[in-house]
């Protein structure tokens, strides 16, 4: 597998956001500054909460299949391999890992089932469009923990989405789960979320490469930043930590977390989170404290690594 040199873009777009110039001014900035290979465009559709049933694609908090086929194209001008990621958030602001069902089917609870066959519907709508693109990846869902020993069924959307796509499938457990997951024979790529400590990625990276060795597949880390926040590099994974702006802290994650990997061939890859469709001012980029990267220091930080691995082999 060609190495992934890749950001997450667009991430919570609604409804006609892929249409306006200023997210393909955004698109191409990421590939002109970073050094990317591959865009992720992950899309966020919603269910009602983590017991609900029906998966909701279809409504202004999701772009459009046409503009998403637009962008998709405008991608592949630029030179870019992309990957969709379709995934589901609940809208009353839980985060999907807690996504959750009786093992035992009880009447009058919601089932699996259901959310499964809704699930994988939303799944299939999407693998089409990446048939019909082309797109070189696509990942079956994100840090979907609490589902994830539903083995049967995850099997079954994996199979679904082959029905329509034919080209590579992921799947994207959450930090720390790469040895939970018992399907990885499933997919072609295994992947996760690298949001993990500053001072603490050797041991990580030794305890995934154990795990996923017996399935002889190729990894890459489907996402992975830090918020430039103070504090920040020891749980780069949350977003709501409070904290002074530290374009500093960003940048000693980026660099720390690189060295590390760059020690490891068998990581495959990246897709950084994130690059927005709406980048903020440049000359405002120090006083953001979110996971962008644009116009502050680890920017050139990826784009050092980025450009340094010279060829994809």
């Amino acid at each position: 597998m060609d190495y992934i040199k890749g950001f997450t873009f667009g991430w919570m777009s609604g409804k006609g956001d892929f249409r306006k110039p200023e997210a393909k001014e955004s698109l191409r900035l990421m590939a002109e500054r970073t050094g990317s290979s591959h865009v992720i465009f992950a899309l966020a559709a919603h269910q009602d909460h983590p017991q609900a049933v029906e998966v909701k694609y279809r409504g202004t908090h999701l772009v459009d299949d046409d503009e998403l086929v637009d962008m998709i194209r405008y991608a592949r001008t630029l030179g870019l391999r992309v990957i969709l990621k379709p995934t589901v958030n609940c809208t009353d602001g839980t985060w999907r890992a807690h996504i959750n069902f009786f093992d035992i089917d009880v009447p009058c609870e919601p089932k699996w089932k259901d959310w499964f066959r809704s699930y994988t519907a939303f799944q299939k709508h999407y693998a089409a469009i990446a048939e019909q693109e082309k797109c070189e990846m696509f990942i079956v869902g994100c840090e979907m923990v609490q589902s994830e020993r539903r083995d049967q069924e995850w099997r079954e959307v994996i199979a679904g989405v082959r029905e329509v796509y034919t080209g590579l499938v992921s799947y994207n457990t959450d930090k720390y789960q790469e040895d939970h997951v018992k399907w990885w024979d499933a997919v072609d790529v295994i992947s996760s979320s690298g949001y993990y400590p500053i001072g603490d990625w050797e041991a990580q990276l030794d305890r995934i490469e154990q795990a996923i060795a017996p399935y002889g597949k190729p990894f890459f880390f489907a996402e992975a930043g830090c918020p430039s926040r103070s504090g920040s590099a020891q749980v780069p994974n949350d977003w709501g930590l409070e904290g002074e702006v530290s374009a500093e802290e960003q940048e000693r994650f980026y660099e720390a977390m690189f060295r590390d990997v760059s020690q490891r061939d068998w990581v495959r890859g990246f897709g950084l989170w994130d690059w927005s469709a709406y980048l903020h001012a440049e000359k405002e980029a120090l006083t953001d404290d979110g996971y962008g990267v644009y116009g502050k220091p680890a920017e050139q930080v990826i784009r050092r690594f980025y450009e340094g691995i010279a060829v994809d082999v």
